[in-house]
């Protein structure tokens, strides 16, 4: 009796390839489409998928079109291919704008980018790409119950783009005046990044890298330059303080200023 039950999985599992096997080789879509729900019901999405690919074409037009493009596009989201489940999800609210699972496909095509955002340091296309799909679902859903979760969603990638452009900035006050003047590069890329993202938790640390930038600009400039760009440092400092009286960057910040003003006096 024990071999009898180790031998049942073994065999339901031989029967369902067996099965999965007969359906990519049928030509009866019917046949085909009602296998890949059943086995997207089951959460064996990889053959859902599969079969899937091979009939949601044949079935546009008809009845069961429009369900097969969503459930494609679903499938690949389980099986965590956020590219293809993108753009499966843009095809579908393309083509069906006012579909019955519209709301869905636009919020899960813009999730799925999320969820597959790289690190900071690497290339952000699907991060860029996450924004522009939630805030496009939140245009279309205003009052939809996932609202809160894309929002969320777009802050967290707005703060890992932000980010990105900190640590570029601080990779050129890094270099400093290896190969060219890289605190004018830090200043630029720090100010930029405070135009295109005026709401950011690292607003603070942008300032302070213009003002440090802006010092070791001056400390490096040629005499007749010197007194001009002190003072230019002096701004950003009373800027910076005015902004954050209470950084923790105060000291940083007040000893900066102590050199620029007898500098700039000079």
């Amino acid at each position: 009796m024990y071999k009898i039950f180790l031998w049942l999985p073994l065999a339901f599992l031989l029967f369902s390839c067996g099965e999965y096997n007969k359906v990519l080789k049928s030509n009866d879509v019917a046949y085909k489409y009602t296998y890949a729900k059943k086995a997207f019901d089951e959460r064996r999405f990889n053959q859902a998928a599969t079969v899937l690919e091979q009939v949601y074409t044949p079935l546009r037009g008809t009845a069961d079109g429009e369900e097969a493009l969503f459930l494609l596009a679903m499938a690949n989201f389980e099986n965590k291919d956020y590219l293809n489940s993108g753009l499966y999800f843009k095809t579908y609210y393309s083509r069906y704008p006012r579909g019955k699972f519209a709301e869905l496909a636009r919020f899960y095509s813009g999730y799925g980018y999320y969820l597959d955002s790289p690190d900071p340091q690497l290339d952000q296309s699907p991060t860029k790409k996450a924004i522009e799909e939630l805030q496009g679902f939140m245009d279309y859903y205003p009052d939809s119950d996932r609202v809160s979760i894309a929002q969320n969603a777009v802050n967290e990638m707005r703060d890992k783009l932000t980010l990105k452009e900190l640590q570029n900035a601080q990779l050129y006050y890094n270099l400093g005046n290896f190969m060219g003047n890289n605190y004018n590069a830090a200043i630029i890329t720090a100010q930029n990044a405070l135009k295109d993202f005026p709401v950011s938790k690292y607003r603070e640390d942008f300032e302070l890298l213009i003002l440090k930038s802006k010092y070791q600009e001056a400390r490096l400039s040629i005499d007749e330059k010197k007194g001009e760009r002190y003072r230019d440092v002096i701004d950003e400092y009373f800027s910076f303080t005015n902004n954050y009286p209470d950084t923790k960057n105060r000291r940083e910040a007040d000893n900066i200023y102590e050199i620029a003003r007898r500098h700039a006096a000079e």
